[in-house]
């Protein structure tokens, strides 16, 4: 069964792409137009840097569009972020509340290293 799975791995990279990119863009979409949930109390400086690269990374990565430099920007960014805040709580993510950060990181690390996938605009740029 495993074996048959196989041969549709890149398209399942493009599928896992899109709904990581549809579920980053939330975070960003939050800090930038309080939507779906009011803003996180961050100050103003940050809020507006983070909620940016997240709105346009999330975008970016959900379409495929230059994917291996926002997902690499992405995974730093969250990287940075759960040392900065979550880590000084508790070194176990789940005691610390940084489980997210540390999973979406890397993933993002992975699409920085695979690229986008077959159904991307990425894809679609290089074979046009």
């Amino acid at each position: 069964m495993f074996r048959r799975l196989q041969r549709y791995s890149a398209q399942l990279l493009s599928v896992m792409r899109i709904a990581v990119g549809l579920t980053f863009l939330e975070h960003g979409t939050q800090k930038l137009l309080n939507f779906p949930l009011p803003r996180p109390g961050l100050a103003l400086p940050l809020l507006l840097f983070t909620g940016i690269l997240e709105t346009l990374g999330g975008l970016c990565v959900t379409l495929g569009y230059r994917t291996r430099l926002f997902a690499f920007l992405l995974s730093g960014e969250l990287a940075v972020g759960y040392w900065w805040l979550h880590a000084r709580r508790s070194f176990f993510p789940m005691a610390n509340g940084g489980e997210a950060m540390v999973l979406y990181s890397f993933v993002f690390l992975y699409l920085a290293a695979m690229g986008a996938g077959p159904w991307s605009l990425d894809a679609h740029l290089k074979r046009a």
